[in-house]
């Protein structure tokens, strides 16, 4: 899978074609012909074309998981990544779940929850019951505060990748990996934001979307979804009152609880009718002012992904591979791999 290989390390380096081959000193149509598949470099030129993309040898020549099938969905028409770089979170994509299915091909296949069915919520006109037909999808109260939504995310069979972009404008994308949905998120985001991505992305492969429903449309609802997924009505009104006059720091004990960003419960106190349209809007105007989402206050931990490591460490201590095959995995130090696998202390 040398062409994968060369590829994805050449976007995640951000480079062009053209810019890789005067580096390596080659031309650009043989980048194409070798990115294609078409020709395959003599040893020479994959030590140049590593040392240039600063890869090890093994790295580039790994092998990928061939029988995966994947199904990304398109970036927002509005956003302000290059094609290279959307391309290039697409590679990152398959190579790390290349990488998970070979742990769980290890240990036969049986390792995961049965995938969930997409496009199987009907969309409804009222953004409180998708809220809650949300919930009921991944199996969860319709009221009060969601938990850990990561691990409810990967207990109903959704893989979840927890990726690291250079880019502060990618938030999350979806897809499907062997008919079995997927969420990236930037985990460079606060915890909050993370979760409303979660709620976002699931939105947009649980619910069955009408084929003519423009895409800005369709971004605005999954957005209103996950905030009423996240923060139900009710709940609103129990937590914060049928009125507020202003935005007050005891909000902050909701925001907690219910892990959202104060921006999302504003945005639901006025879609509630709680708060009016002037203290939302003074709210905003002295958000953006003051450093906007870059800058706002996060008020819990982050929810961390620990499946594929499971998956790997069971692996290992089960000797279907060595440590050395988990750190490859992983892309983790040997050592710290190692040092994982030892027995516990008593």
């Amino acid at each position: 899978m040398f062409a994968k290989n060369l590829k994805y390390y050449r976007l995640k380096n951000n480079l062009s074609k053209k810019d890789l081959a005067s580096m390596a000193g080659i031309s650009s149509m043989a980048i194409t012909h070798y990115e294609n598949g078409n020709r395959k470099p003599e040893m020479d030129v994959i030590k140049k074309l590593a040392s240039v993309l600063n890869v090890s040898v093994v790295d580039f020549i790994a092998s990928r998981n061939q029988s995966l099938e994947f199904s990304h969905e398109e970036f927002r028409k509005n956003s302000k990544m290059s094609k290279n770089r959307q391309e290039y979170i697409r590679e990152s994509v398959e190579e790390y779940f290349s990488r998970f299915y070979d742990a769980v091909e290890m240990l036969g296949g049986e390792v995961l929850p049965e995938a969930p069915e997409i496009r199987k919520i009907a969309l409804s006109d009222d953004v409180e019951e998708n809220g809650r037909a949300l919930r009921r999808y991944l199996g969860i109260a319709e009221k009060g505060p969601v938990g850990n939504l990561v691990e409810i995310i990967e207990n109903k069979g959704v893989l979840l990748y927890m990726f690291d972009p250079d880019e502060s404008d990618f938030s999350g994308i979806n897809g499907t990996v062997c008919e079995r949905p997927y969420i990236v998120v930037n985990m460079k985001m606060t915890a909050e934001r993370i979760r409303t991505t979660i709620g976002h992305e699931t939105a947009h492969f649980a619910f069955d979307w009408p084929e003519d429903m423009d895409d800005k449309t369709k971004e605005d609802m999954a957005t209103a979804i996950s905030g009423a997924f996240l923060f139900p009505k009710e709940d609103a009104f129990r937590e914060l009152g049928i009125r507020r006059r202003a935005v007050t720091t005891d909000m902050y004990i909701v925001c907690k609880e219910y892990g959202i960003a104060l921006s999302m419960l504003v945005v639901r106190a006025r879609k509630c009718g709680i708060i009016s349209e002037t203290v939302f809007r003074n709210y905003f105007i002295s958000r953006n002012r003051n450093g906007g989402a870059k800058k706002e206050r996060s008020f819990i931990q982050a929810e961390e992904s620990r499946l594929f490591e499971q998956l790997v460490y069971r692996a290992i201590n089960e000797e279907e591979i060595s440590i050395h095959k988990g750190a490859e995995l992983l892309k983790m130090p040997y050592d710290k791999v190692e040092l994982n696998c030892r027995y516990a202390e008593v």
